[in-house]
């Protein structure tokens, strides 16, 4: 009696055969969509020749701060505190370790979902005494509907590409063998400077003596890009 062969899987075959032949495409998507949310940064500084008075100082303006951005409310998703710093400056001249002045700083982002509130609290903000405000940067929630959509006009790309090549071979689209999704993004996320006219940055060392206009700001326009690789089997084309 002999022995049967072991047997062996057929061998994979990433090109399909001539009765199930494969097509491979890719699809892709761009969208333009108003920003959803907007960060401002904000810098509070205090200087002084005692170190106690300046961390005061610091403290005041600090909270200050907080107070005003927090009597937004729900404008306001988020608020955080930075970095925080004191350093003494040395003298130029002398002997030792003769302290000349303290500088002391504290970072805060405030991250907004209104934007008419966005531009009367950035220039509320910028009276306030060595207050300094940056931004605004521009955002998609990642949680965004946009980055959703672009991925599904991407997919819907994709077997309209595969079907169009397919009908050119007289054959049309049999199964879905695979799909890769290569990744949706926003073009301009909130942890990049934005380009040039995304974001407005000003400074100023003390308050005015009349309450400035709110800023009207006109929100940046967010490219979501989405794209994906698909492979299909045809039916036998008509050579």
């Amino acid at each position: 009696m002999t022995q049967d062969a072991p047997h062996t899987p057929a061998a994979h075959q990433p090109y399909g055969t001539p009765e199930a032949p494969r097509v491979a495409v890719r699809g892709e998507a761009r969208l333009e969509v108003d920003p959803e949310i907007a960060r401002i940064s904000i810098t509070v500084t205090a200087r002084g020749t005692d170190r106690r008075t300046t961390l005061d100082d610091l403290t005041r303006r600090n909270n200050t701060v907080l107070d005003l951005v927090k009597s937004y409310g729900d404008p306001v998703e988020k608020l955080e505190t930075g970095a925080f710093s004191i350093t003494p400056e040395p003298a130029r001249h002398g002997r030792g370790e003769r302290v000349r002045a303290y500088h002391g700083t504290v970072h805060l982002t405030a991250e907004l979902n209104d934007f008419t509130a966005l531009g009367e609290l950035t220039t509320r903000l910028a009276d306030l005494d060595r207050t300094r405000v940056d931004g605004p940067w521009w955002a998609l929630r990642p949680t965004s509907p946009a980055h959703a959509e672009a991925r599904r006009q991407a997919v819907l790309e994709a077997v309209q590409r595969a079907r169009a090549y397919a009908q050119a071979l007289g054959a049309d689209l049999a199964a879905l063998v695979e799909l890769a999704d290569l990744g949706a993004e926003n073009a301009a996320p909130l942890a990049v400077a934005a380009p040039a006219g995304a974001y407005r940055s000003m400074t100023f060392a003390g308050a005015e003596e009349e309450a400035a206009p709110p800023l009207d700001l006109e929100p940046q326009r967010q490219t979501v890009y989405a794209q994906v690789n698909a492979r299909f089997t045809m039916t036998p084309p008509q050579l």
